[in-house]
């Protein structure tokens, strides 16, 4: 376990300096640089319990003990935090929809049970990887794998997006309009912050227009098919915002816990999100490592199992699944301070504030509009992210190996291919997880071989020539 020096005075820092893992500043300097990341954080971990209509307050409270869990188990030598993952979007909203396809609260549940079901796995894995190193894991998912994982997984919730913009297109446009000016104008903390920025820009949007009497969509509701079997909606007009529940809780009090409810059906859903979190968390691990100067490599199963014990316990208690988040790397790379203290405080300030009823139901309060125009930022950047682990590791597209891999995995989970297996159903999310990576061994073999599908295929050959 490793312990924190005090940096120099614990008060300046050198130009170009930085402050290792098992450092610290004085003590007022790292509660202030803790509370910073907690900043960083938020809003993104409060955003998926927001789109997924799960209690923010239990996945605030889940995210700090799996930050805390976090530093334990790697022997408070890895600095990282562990907020929502975005991962589990798409399967959690599948998971937790109603015959009319819209959000049920009888089914969370459910969700939950994937959730816990994904954070078992993603614990063994890492336990495996401990005993016998990361390796396997590189050449079971080599990088045109795995972009094209984060990549299906980010465009399969388009429709998610659309569904909470057309409500309030207004409050979603100006959500949108302000987080790419934030992006732009600022640089910095602030422009890190632009997604949090642009939901309070929306917010407010949203209370001028309830002001201005201003009436949306606040509900879709499936009645049945017309004469020709196209699906008959009923639509719901009021206000964006209702304060009601903010007045109803008390200022402080535990977050309110749920328990999961037994589906195995819906396992097809979550577990190709196991997939994303190894890789997320490997490619932030050697990202920490750079930083650092470090070797990281023999704690990459510890981080794994963490991770894993953190979304189980999520998932047994109501939270969000969690994965290391870029987030607070981003703010390492920027400070240069890399003590795991500060992320102790960090983990204990979210857990303060997890304590807090009345803050969580105000951050429920937040619109549909906002959530659906952040939800477009966002689910295109969670896409376009595999298209940079493409980019940062040469993936050669000229490979037919390649190229297939990425094409038929990207078709079947953008398009939502779903296929049953007696009661259990597998979704685009699945298919094209479990696809990209049985279509790349089962094709490099062959090609190997055979000698074919190998080298680079030439202009003529490719599609559309």
């Amino acid at each position: 376990m490793a312990i924190w020096n005090l940096y120099g005075d614990g008060r300046h820092v050198a130009a170009g300096a930085v402050v290792k893992p098992d450092e610290r500043l004085a003590w007022p300097l790292t509660i202030g640089m803790g509370m910073q990341h907690v900043v960083a954080m938020f809003g993104a971990t409060f955003l998926v319990p927001l789109i997924t209509h799960f209690p923010p307050n239990a996945t605030l409270f889940f995210s700090a003990i799996g930050t805390m869990l976090f530093l334990l188990i790697t022997g408070n030598r890895l600095p990282s935090y562990l907020g929502s993952s975005f991962a589990f979007l798409a399967p959690l909203a599948a998971a937790t929809a109603g015959a009319d396809g819209q959000f049920d609260p009888a089914m969370v549940g459910r969700g939950l049970f994937g959730v816990m079901a994904a954070g078992i796995l993603l614990a063994l894995v890492g336990v495996l990887v401990h005993f016998v190193g990361p390796a396997w894991i590189e050449k079971l998912m080599p990088p045109v794998v795995t972009g094209a994982i984060v990549m299906l997984i980010g465009f399969n919730l388009a429709p998610a997006a659309w569904n909470n913009v057309k409500g309030a297109k207004t409050t979603a446009f100006i959500t949108i309009g302000a987080i790419l000016l934030v992006t732009v104008l600022f640089k910095g903390m602030i422009g890190r912050l632009s997604i949090l920025i642009g939901v309070i820009v929306g917010y407010i949007a949203a209370l001028i227009q309830d002001a201005l009497g201003v009436q949306v969509v606040t509900k879709t509701t499936l009645v049945g098919v017309d004469a020709h079997n196209s699906p008959v909606y009923q639509y719901t007009m009021g206000s964006q915002l209702d304060f009601s529940g903010v007045r109803s809780e008390p200022w402080i009090g535990l977050p309110h816990f749920q328990t999961p409810t037994v589906d195995w059906a819906i396992l097809g859903l979550f577990l190709p999100v196991v997939l994303v979190l190894m890789a997320e968390n490997i490619g932030h691990i050697k990202s920490v490592s750079l930083m650092t100067g470090r070797n990281y490599d023999k704690t990459v199963g510890r981080a794994l199992l963490s991770d894993g014990i953190a979304t189980t316990l999520a998932g047994i208690g109501g939270g969000s699944g969690t994965t290391t988040y870029a987030e607070n790397i981003g703010v390492m790379a920027a400070t240069k301070v890399y003590s795991t203290a500060v992320y102790w405080v960090a983990g204990g300030t979210a857990l303060l504030l997890s304590m807090c009823p009345k803050f969580g139901a105000l951050i429920a309060t937040i619109p549909v509009g906002v959530l659906g125009g952040a939800g477009t930022v966002l689910y295109g950047m969670i896409g376009l992210l595999g298209a940079r682990i493409w980019v940062d590791n040469k993936v050669n597209f000229n490979t037919p190996v390649n190229l297939m891999t990425a094409a038929v995995a990207l078709i079947m989970g953008i398009a939502d291919f779903t296929v049953f297996f007696g009661s259990a159903s597998f979704g685009g999310i699945a298919l094209g997880s479990i696809g990209a990576i049985i279509i790349y061994q089962v094709m490099r073999w062959i090609a190997k071989l055979r000698g074919t599908g190998v080298e680079p295929a030439s202009p003529a050959s490719a599609p559309g020539a």
